[in-house]
């Protein structure tokens, strides 16, 4: 017996090699499903399109069902596939309509602001998608070279194979994950399992459902009867009340309500680092809006004065510094930090009141402050050899120095505020190191954005489906202050309570309640980071190559 007889027979059984002798319009509309399936996907995180209300799709609004679909065809299609070559095919083409469909937004950041011609701005996306693809490309080949015949592990591969190429665009060459398949389930069914796996898990979860789903469709023999069943559980006991992140909490874990005013500018990103124009509006109206406030807590967003203090007008920063020196609020504000010889940091800064007796004088101690640690490529932290790529735009752009992973939090009013700036809420693994010690742990989020760069454009529907993913993680609220939305108050539930529309210049005022209770997934994330999804993943890979030398042995 051939060592291939056995392969041939799983692969007979699955549907697997069911066109022997594909045709040309079978290949290409293999394409065409997996292309359409990858755009799916990427729509499933936010949908963005307004006809969509006619299929019960709303604007800006995840889609988890949409994402099942897609990933069902996918695994469908690669669970077809007669060669590793042919599935890696398969599996990077979604992956570049996904990531393609996902951040095409990026063409308005380097073409419209950053000046770079139309063509070239198309490339360096398409290339950026088609090389993060190659990890799902790899992941499709895996599936198809050692996926186990039983459907229940054949499934289960597929997820831990797909799990493993989502946790390589987290974590290598500074990672850029948006886009996650877990994202789209930040409602719905999937939501109570947050606080425990992480969208990462979900992630997994999904990818599980969606092959279990393509296994059958694939497999006429298998019962259908215990294969529904089992999906119905699954569906059921992720909504079970023990896992209900809408339960009450003790009252031990409930600090009282902390009364906030987050500022939205609206200054135009071609206009906010030209002096006379952006910049003089940007200090006035924050300015007069720091000063206006009345809650306990002002939050400005990211670079919200696009000036080093050094550099503001005479007198400016000074008089900040006054303004929340005494009294009963505190302010977070987002600026540049730093100077030549010692390197530029994106920052925040905390002021708050002198705990300083009378009659004694007033001595301004340092500032609070929270440096940028996950920096952005190509816009914070330039890739060595990519300076031309940079030289290229006209956008201000250099490198900035990286703050460190757990910086501390803002204390103020009983809370312990975290800040978070820009996409760094997209990576929750890090946020987690902040848990380590319970008694030091943020009881209130603070993400200070500016994604002006993007336009008026999903991408920032596609941000606030990541920060409330953080809120339902971690068991906190997420106060998001921003310069052209969404600035928003979320609830520990992921739930947004309070939203000023985009695009418009205002202060959004309302009330947040920090939490102090430690979810599962803040507990082992921030002790063990991501290597236990990695382990799961290595361990189904290692478990399959085993199995795969005992059939040939078998067979030989």
């Amino acid at each position: 017996m051939s060592s291939s007889a056995p392969d041939r027979r799983g692969a007979a059984r699955l549907g697997q090699g069911a066109w022997p002798d594909q045709p040309r319009w079978l290949a290409g509309l293999q394409m065409v499903i997996v292309l359409v399936a990858g755009c799916l996907h990427a729509a499933s995180m936010a949908w963005p399109f307004a006809w969509g209300a006619l299929l019960g799709l709303n604007p800006g609004q995840p889609a988890g069902g949409l994402q099942l679909l897609a990933m069902a065809l996918l695994a469908g299609q690669v669970g077809g596939a007669r060669t590793w070559q042919r599935g890696a095919w398969l599996g990077g083409l979604f992956a570049v309509a996904m990531q393609g469909a996902t951040y095409w937004w990026l063409f308005i950041s380097l073409h419209v602001y950053g000046g770079l011609a139309a063509p070239l701005t198309v490339l360096a996306i398409g290339l950026l998608a088609a090389a993060l693809s190659l990890y799902y490309a790899a992941a499709a080949s895996f599936f198809v070279l050692l996926a186990p015949v039983r459907p229940v592990f054949r499934a289960m591969f597929f997820a831990a194979m797909w799990l493993l190429a989502e946790l390589a665009r987290v974590q290598f060459f500074t990672g850029f994950p948006w886009g996650e398949g877990g994202y789209a389930h930040v409602d719905g069914w999937a939501r109570p399992l947050a606080a425990w796996v992480g969208v990462h898990g979900l992630t997994f979860l999904a990818a599980l459902l969606s092959a279990w789903l393509a296994v059958c469709l694939l497999a006429p023999q298998t019962r259908w009867l215990p294969a529904l069943a089992g999906l119905a559980l699954g569906v059921a006991v992720a909504g079970l009340p023990v896992f209900d992140g809408k339960r009450a909490e003790p009252d031990s874990a409930l600090l009282k309500p902390l009364s906030v005013t987050l500022l939205q500018g609206n200054i135009p990103q071609d206009e906010k680092f030209v002096p006379g124009t952006g910049m003089a509006a940007a200090l006035r109206w924050y300015d007069e809006q720091l000063r206006a406030a009345r809650s306990a807590l002002v939050v400005a967003p990211e670079t919200a004065l696009p000036m080093l203090p050094q550099q503001l007008p005479e007198g400016y920063w000074l008089a900040l510094q006054l303004r929340f020196a005494t009294g009963g609020q505190a302010a977070l504000i987002g600026l540049p930090l730093g100077d030549y010889d010692a390197g530029y940091s994106n920052s925040v800064v905390g002021l708050k009141p002198v705990q300083s007796a009378p009659p004694a004088p007033l001595v301004l101690p340092e500032p609070y402050r929270y440096d940028k640690h996950h920096l952005v490529p190509f816009g914070e932290v330039i890739p060595t050899g990519f300076h031309w790529f940079i030289q290229l735009m006209n956008i201000p752009l250099g490198d900035f120095r990286r703050g460190a992973v757990g910086q501390p939090p803002f204390d103020w009013q009983g809370q312990r505020l975290a800040p978070n700036i820009c996409y760094e809420d997209l990576f929750g693994e890090e946020l987690a190191a902040r848990f380590v010690d319970p008694a030091r742990a943020p009881t209130i989020f603070v993400n200070l954005s500016n994604i002006a760069w993007f336009g008026n454009t999903v991408a920032i529907d596609q941000h606030l489906q990541i920060s409330r993913m953080r809120a339902l993680e971690f068991g906190r609220p997420m106060i998001r202050a921003t310069n052209t939305g969404a600035t928003a108050i979320i609830d520990h539930r992921g739930e947004v309570t309070h939203f000023l529309p985009r695009h418009t210049r205002g202060a959004l005022v309302g009330q947040v309640q920090g939490r102090s209770r430690i979810t599962p997934y803040a507990w082992w994330a921030g002790r063990f980071g991501l290597w236990p999804l990695w382990g799961l993943g290595l361990a189904a890979l290692g478990l399959a190559l085993v199995w795969r030398r005992r059939v040939r042995a078998a067979a030989a």
